[in-house]
């Protein structure tokens, strides 16, 4: 059937790990552009604005120099570990001499009937202090890779950018 598209059924029905995945692209998303909204560059104060989807290790960038960061958008109050992404390509940019990605996180919880929110930038980690691999398994024992947790952020060099 020259010219046209044949899809199977069982290729259109999102799986339960396909929908939580979205689900958690979205809240990344969000959070994003929540960044984008609240916070200015922490190095020269322009404003930021997204990289294209797919761009490996950065989510935002300022408009005005080059500042890159990854973000990360936590339902939890401040804490020293956090989950990473996959290891694979993290590995790969520090192969090629690159550094642990500048990372901002935006951390929200409700507390005591109110919403909090913290964003904070973490300029300098290393991937010796706050990277930690391991291996992990999705929900199929066929489907497994390395994964990455930021570790002991607690103790790294931080910055508040915005509180609420």
């Amino acid at each position: 059937m020259a010219g046209f598209l044949v899809l199977r059924y069982d290729e259109l029905v999102m799986t339960e790990n396909t929908i939580s995945k979205r689900r958690n692209q979205d809240v990344g998303k969000q959070g994003e552009l929540e960044v984008i909204q609240l916070v200015s560059c922490p190095n020269c104060g322009k404003p930021l604005a997204e990289l294209l989807p797919g761009f490996p290790l950065y989510d935002i960038r300022c408009t005005g120099c080059v500042f890159q960061a990854q973000v990360k958008t936590i339902n939890s109050k401040p804490k020293g570990s956090i989950q990473g992404a996959t290891w694979n390509i993290m590995e790969s940019a520090l192969k090629t001499g690159q550094l642990v990605p500048r990372l901002i996180v935006n951390f929200k919880w409700e507390e005591d009937g109110a919403e909090h929110q913290k964003i904070i930038f973490y300029p300098f980690l290393s991937k010796k202090d706050h990277l930690k691999k391991y291996f992990t398994e999705i929900k199929n024992p066929a489907r497994s890779l390395w994964m990455f947790r930021y570790v002991n952020l607690d103790k790294a060099v931080s910055s508040v950018l915005y509180e609420k």
